[in-house]
């Protein structure tokens, strides 16, 4: 008679034991997901990233060929992207010149800023990046 008692002690201890282990199988399945989720986002932010430095430098690139080829030094430009890879990047550009006597020839140069974003601020697709150069049209 009383080993009855015993075998309803084991049954509740049986199922205690089993939904511990189901709790912690949906703590581990939970945490996998968000590494995977984090992973992710990491890996997009990364590409974004790149993408934002590449447009900037398409900004300092068009800087560079306005000033040294066609003599113009506007002091803020935006262009709005739309090669692939950088469509919906948005490219501000300022310049300023400067005139330099040297050996009794006048050269210029140009301080050039590019400004590459996409998204609104705050949003998780944000991305901005920025570059400065100076060029000069000296002789080398």
């Amino acid at each position: 008679m009383k080993r009855a008692p015993a075998r309803r002690a084991a049954r509740g201890f049986s199922l205690l034991v089993t939904l511990f282990v189901i709790l912690v199988l949906a703590a581990l399945a939970t945490f996998a997901v968000r590494i995977g989720a984090t992973q992710a986002q990491s890996v997009d932010f990364g590409l974004l990233n790149a993408r934002a430095r590449a447009a900037a430098a398409s900004g300092i690139e068009y800087g560079t060929n306005r000033a040294l080829h066609a003599a113009s030094c506007a002091p803020s430009t935006t262009l709005n992207l739309t090669a692939v890879g950088l469509k919906g990047f948005s490219v501000t550009v300022t310049c300023t010149a400067s005139t330099h006597m040297v050996s009794g020839t006048n050269y210029q140069a140009y301080l050039l800023t590019a400004a590459a974003q996409r998204g609104t601020y705050g949003s998780p697709d944000f991305v901005q990046a920025s570059e400065t150069r100076s060029v000069n049209n000296a002789p080398p």
